[in-house]
């Protein structure tokens, strides 16, 4: 049984239809990343599966159970990382995952959970304290209190610096090698590289583009780009390939063929002189594919 299964599911507030006929399912142990720009019905998919939004139509299935009247039971196997909690800023971080605690049957351990987010050094400070990034750790804590099977991690590192980003990073890789599923939303597409397994964007309310972060939107077979600078006393019509150049006089060879491509320009600059400086191979970035992917429904909303 899958952890989260949706089928068709719609939601509209008045004449806005938020979501219409989105439909995916989430497997145990993996991590979804939701992409979407903002008003695409990313939250109130998100809110629905998490039992604090109704549906208008369509079945959704959570841990086996509809979370429209789960009620005690998905709130003890789930956990919730929005992207701001409130807690009392004068408790210190062991009193407000104590606290916490005991609001379900089987906890984790105040101690394990700390040791999981990396707050050892700051058990004892006052929430008060803690940097931003501190406060984003002890948020992702209040989620693995229950000890959840499911967690829905909300932008996690938003306003993150990248040392901090990272280090979130590492720390929501350990919840995956701790066998837990994860459905994460996010605005940066090097985060969904980094640390999903398979991805979904939603756009205008239904889903775009579903695959891994390599192949979605048909990232893995779309041609491949090589770039170098043109060599001195050498024109674009000297080389061996096709190409244009780029407004920063950068060479730009867009291929099918990558492999036979480079064999052929390799081959031209060793019988001419040598290397091919900044010399670089790429494919779209998951940056490229969403914003093709999404483009109409901004414009729709702009």
């Amino acid at each position: 049984m899958a952890v989260i299964d949706v089928a068709d599911l719609t939601k509209s507030y008045g004449d806005v239809h938020a979501v219409r006929g989105v439909s995916f399912s989430v497997e145990q142990g993996e991590c979804l990343a939701v992409l979407g720009p903002n008003g695409a019905g990313k939250t109130t998919t998100v809110e629905i599966l998490e039992g604090y939004r109704t549906r208008d139509s369509g079945s959704v299935s959570v841990l086996g159970m509809d979370p429209a009247d789960g009620g005690t039971e998905l709130r003890q196997r789930i956990g919730i990382v929005l992207q701001e909690c409130g807690v009392d800023p004068y408790l210190t971080v062991s009193e407000v995952l104590t606290m916490h605690a005991g609001y379900y049957n089987k906890p984790l351990a105040v101690a394990d959970v700390i040791d999981i987010v990396n707050l050892g050094e700051k058990a004892t400070a006052r929430v008060k304290t803690l940097s931003g990034g501190q406060k984003r750790r002890l948020d992702v804590a209040l989620g693995l209190v229950p000890d959840p099977e499911l967690l829905f991690l909300d932008e996690p590192t938003t306003g993150f610096d990248p040392t901090a980003r990272r280090q979130a990073w590492d720390m929501i890789g350990n919840l995956a090698r701790m066998g837990k599923t994860v459905l994460l939303t996010t605005h940066y597409m090097d985060e969904a590289q980094a640390l999903a397994d398979r991805v979904i964007v939603i756009a205008a309310g239904r889903i775009v583009a579903e695959g891994s972060p390599d192949s979605i939107g048909g990232r893995a077979d779309a041609d491949a780009q090589i770039t170098f600078q043109l060599p001195t006393g050498v024109s674009p019509g000297d080389l061996p390939l096709a190409c244009e150049v780029d407004g920063d006089g950068l060479v730009v060879v867009t291929t099918s063929t990558p492999t036979a491509a480079l064999q052929t320009l390799t081959t031209w600059a060793m019988a001419n002189g040598g290397e091919l400086k900044q010399f670089s191979v790429s494919r779209p970035s998951l940056d490229d594919i969403y914003v093709a992917l999404t483009a109409d429904s901004i414009v729709e909303q702009s």
